[in-house]
């Protein structure tokens, strides 16, 4: 699927997003869940034809082989295969669609939402000026968004910040994503940072130095937010403990699925942690279920769910459409939206069934 406009970070830049869904088929209905891999395993350790792989060869006969087709046993059917989080998401969401969408529940009910619309935000990649990213937010914020989050890098860091702040004010809720570019010895460019009023900085190490994001936190002002760190509730639990963030941004293909996210939100919320929805440039299908998770109590900040035409002239669902800088929650069984056929064939280049 091509993006509205290419779409750059620290690790690499991103002009198509090369989508993985997998389909869940009972007797009754179907489910999708949408893998959030990127081709080169940049992002994290995952790629998108390794996750194919994965489930090809060991994830979907192990949920195949369950007694029942139960989201709650998802997760310790496909626990004896390590790591591979973004698959085992897209698998537990497909499953856990068609089992909500079979009792006429909606996920963000099940869930536990409390909030039929959420704030949206928008990810503001690494521009070629600063002319162009000021352009970029500017329209961003015409269109209603109601927090800007700029990516940074070394080179791409104090300056950019300063000209949003210089052109927009200090109003403008503003916060900044390393993608773990910064060391600790960048401690000294990143204080710097603290005279702007951001709500947070985001993952600037790299996602194992736990130690470092604690030492860091005492040596700066602005918050730090943890995203490729956290990779269940007992991570971010530890990172909590450790004093290494304030603030955690979930993801649920980053974590392994949806009730994953809900334990990690429990306990933030228990550590009077705020929490927000990160995202991995989805369709409609991966932008519903996280809307829907977005709505739970503790997200408390507007997170990267951002409105289809963001990133896509054509989704493959019915786009969500910002409405004075919010989204609204679905409310349809399961995920609550489906792809239209015709945008699903438009874009298809494969497809294979592994039946029961």
């Amino acid at each position: 699927m091509p993006l509205v406009s290419p779409f750059r970070t620290s690790f690499g830049v991103q002009t198509t997003r090369d989508l993985l869904l997998v389909r869940a088929e009972t007797t009754e209905t179907e489910g999708y869940g949408e893998c959030g891999t990127i081709p080169a395993p940049l992002y994290s350790s995952e790629y998108t034809d390794g996750a194919i792989e994965v489930l090809r060869r060991f994830l979907v006969p192990a949920a195949l082989a369950m007694p029942v087709p139960d989201p709650w046993l998802i997760a310790p059917a496909l626990a004896p295969m390590r790591g591979h989080r973004m698959a085992k998401s897209a698998l537990e969401t497909a499953v856990l669609d068609a089992w909500l969408r079979e009792r006429d529940l909606s996920l963000g009910g099940w869930l536990g939402a409390v909030h039929d619309r959420v704030p949206a935000g928008v990810s503001v990649g690494i521009m070629d000026s600063i002319a162009e990213l000021l352009d970029a937010v500017e329209g961003y914020l015409d269109e209603g968004y109601q927090r800007i989050k700029l990516k940074i890098r070394p080179g791409w860091d104090l300056e950019p910040v300063r000209a949003v702040r210089e052109r927009f004010g200090d109003d403008i809720p503003l916060q900044v994503d390393a993608n773990t570019a910064y060391t600790l010895a960048d401690a000294p460019i990143l204080a710097r940072l603290d005279r702007f009023g951001l709500l947070l900085i985001e993952q600037p190490l790299e996602e194992e130095d736990i130690r470092g994001h604690a030492r860091l936190a005492r040596l700066i002002r602005t918050p730090i937010c943890l995203d490729e760190s956290i990779t269940s509730a007992r991570a971010a639990a530890d990172a909590i403990a450790l004093g290494a963030c304030s603030i955690v941004n979930i993801k649920p293909g980053r974590v392994g699925g949806y009730l994953e996210s809900r334990r990690i939100h429990d306990v933030c919320v228990a550590n009077d942690v705020p929490v927000w929805c990160g995202g991995m440039l989805e369709s409609g299908l991966g932008r519903a279920a996280n809307v829907a998770l977005a709505a739970m109590p503790g997200f408390v900040l507007p997170g990267d769910t951002s409105a289809s035409g963001r990133y896509y002239r054509t989704d493959l669902t019915e786009p969500f459409v910002l409405t004075d800088g919010r989204l609204t929650v679905p409310r349809g069984p399961g995920i609550g939206i489906a792809p239209i056929p015709e945008a699903l064939d438009e874009v298809t280049v494969s497809t294979e069934w592994i039946p029961a």
